[in-house]
């Protein structure tokens, strides 16, 4: 049997010269609802009751799949939801630390989100102001989470990218809190981590989930002493 667990070298210098020929991490993609910031899961529900979907409906999906004169007022029905929600953004616990962690160690960051650009620019601009992510993919781009085009985007934008000049994401970790974050990092090559809580716990042990947290300043210490994934035995 031969493990499958993802691996990335420690970035503490002290202890790289014991990791061997581990691959180097070459970026962390970043989720936002839930994730940078606390989770606001009612807004899924008024999404829904504003759009007269069920639960299981994604609302994306539902929204594209209208008559091209409904779309524009679905979408304005959802945006009035996240602008609202933003007034009362917090920032996730340790936020602040993991960024200053990543940039003091020269890891690129990006965001991927299925927000609109306006609060994940109320974001950055409150709590994140001089953290620089690059790109930030929002759901202006098609198609969104759980598709991996996303990720595979940010891979490319940095250059990393496959013989066929794909993108590659097999250098990257995708931090999020849903199974949309989770399949699209699995699907895109990448590592997987997911913030843990009250809600999602039923996806810590799912496949595509490769290693759980419970605070994003827990991945400061991970990273530090090499990121490695759950086993998982393969023939």
């Amino acid at each position: 049997m031969v493990s499958s667990a993802r691996r990335f070298a420690p970035l503490k210098e002290s202890l790289r010269p014991a990791a061997g020929e581990l691959p180097v991490l070459r970026g962390v993609v970043f989720d936002m609802d839930g994730t940078l910031c606390e989770p606001q899961t009612y807004m899924f529900s008024d999404m829904r009751a504003a759009l007269g979907i069920p639960k299981s409906t994604d609302i994306l999906h539902h929204i594209e799949q209208l008559p091209a004169d409904k779309q524009p007022a679905a979408h304005n029905a959802i945006r009035a939801i996240e602008r609202k929600a933003m007034e009362t953004q917090k920032p996730q616990p340790g936020l602040r630390a993991l960024m200053d962690y990543l940039d003091s160690r020269s890891v690129r960051k990006a965001i991927c989100t299925r927000n609109f650009d306006v609060p994940v620019k109320n974001l950055l601009t409150n709590f994140l102001e001089g953290s620089v992510f690059h790109p930030i993919v929002t759901r202006e781009f098609k198609p969104a989470k759980p598709d991996p085009a996303g990720i595979l985007h940010i891979a490319q934008e940095w250059g990393l990218v496959r013989d066929d000049g794909n993108g590659d994401g097999s250098g990257l970790i995708m931090v999020g809190d849903s199974i949309d974050d989770m399949t699209a990092g699995r699907e895109a090559g990448a590592a997987t981590v997911l913030l843990g809580n009250d809600v999602n716990r039923d996806l810590s042990q799912h496949e595509h989930t490769d290693l759980v947290i419970h605070s994003l300043e827990e991945l400061i210490e991970v990273l530090d002493a090499g990121f490695q994934g759950r086993e998982i035995n393969v023939k």
